[in-house]
């Protein structure tokens, strides 16, 4: 169905509000307060954790030695990721049903349904009234990446949805411990591995990213926090994206996909050097201990390197289009500048040892 078809039939206003920032930062809770609020006003509001719609097994990765399951597993992750925002554009088509999802779907059926039903309008509401009634989904995921927001926000357009996003930005410590006193926690590496890839939104790089407030949450929520919060969705209803694609934002999205396809590949690139330098130094009898201080280096350092490549990437403007470049060239070119590094660090710690 085309967007102005799909706008003609749900003529209630919308808003997608994403809420991103590490694991336990707190976006369940203000998830849980926004949704109260926005009762009082009368909106029909519900929660998109994408936790419990992807199931675990879709996060967990493997180092081998080719890459190549590795790859697999991203790819599988980034389904997973689209599944959602599919049944997110399922019910926009349909706002009536609790329309069923596909069976290749790839999200928890049980969860999805759970995170719908409180949009669907009750009974004894009028229809007519109802169906004027603002409609809120706030996605709680980390987000870390802003090429994840836009699809979003790609999302919101193609509707002429409100869209706007809060930050939550919580010290590393407070995410650790909080993180440690729940039931099932998450591995603390995964939270430290975020803090190295998370990206804020950046409105003075991405004018899509306009609409976007940033929340200490280090401590507790305050009423001044919801209270802008709510400000904030309510002005991402009143001004609605525009389906028009303008060739900026464009750029933007394309720069975007290209960077993150670069840095991905980089990366896979620099985990089998890393390999090969563990391998090497084996083979040099490094002690464990100086062992241990190699696979920290070399990781802070491809962490480092991949940081500057991506930001690298984000401020180019050598192309429009990922088809434009030879990614496998840029790639090829920048591991070369870590392989350099690398060396150098193992050249050191195998003659430190002799």
């Amino acid at each position: 169905m085309a967007a102005e078809e799909a706008g003609a039939v749900r003529r209630a206003p919308a808003c997608l509000c994403v809420l991103c920032g590490l694991p336990a930062a707190g976006k369940s809770t203000l998830a849980r307060k926004v949704l109260s609020t926005a009762a009082q006003h009368g909106w029909r509001a519900g929660v998109v954790p994408y936790d419990d719609l992807i199931p675990e097994d879709a996060f967990q990765t493997r180092v081998v030695e080719d890459g190549v399951k590795q790859q697999e597993m991203h790819t599988e992750w980034k389904f997973h990721r689209q599944a959602v925002l599919g049944g997110i554009e399922q019910f926009l088509e349909k706002p009536q049903v609790l329309t069923e999802l596909p069976s290749s779907c790839q999200i928890d059926r049980a969860a999805w349904e759970q995170c719908i039903r409180a949009l669907l309008q009750p009974e004894a509401l009028d229809r007519s009234q109802a169906e004027r009634e603002p409609l809120l989904f706030l996605l709680d995921d980390n987000f870390y990446y802003p090429s994840m927001r836009y699809e979003v926000y790609q999302l919101a357009r193609k509707y002429s949805l409100g869209f706007c996003q809060v930050y939550l930005e919580c010290s590393l410590e407070s995410c650790i411990s909080r993180n440690q006193s729940r039931s099932e926690p998450i591995p603390t590496e995964v939270i430290l591995e975020m803090v190295k890839r998370l990206e804020p939104p950046n409105p003075q790089k991405n004018s899509w990213e306009k609409n976007s407030i940033s929340l200490n949450t280090t401590d507790i929520l305050s009423k001044c926090d919801i209270q802008r919060v709510m400000e904030l969705i309510s002005s991402a209803l009143s001004n609605p994206l525009s389906p028009h694609v303008d060739n900026t934002e464009q750029t933007e999205a394309d720069r975007l996909k290209c960077a993150t396809s670069v840095v991905h590949q980089a990366d896979q690139a620099c985990r089998r050097l890393i390999s090969e330098a563990m391998k090497t130094a084996r083979e040099n009898q490094v002690p464990p201990e100086h062992m241990r201080s190699l696979a920290t280096e070399l990781n802070e350092s491809k962490a480092a390197f991949l940081l500057s490549l991506r930001r690298q990437m984000l401020q180019g403007a050598s192309f429009t289009q990922e088809e434009d470049i030879d990614v496998e060239l840029v790639v090829t070119r920048a591991v070369d500048v870590f392989d350099h590094e690398r060396k150098g660090i193992l050249l050191r710690i195998i003659n430190e040892n002799k």
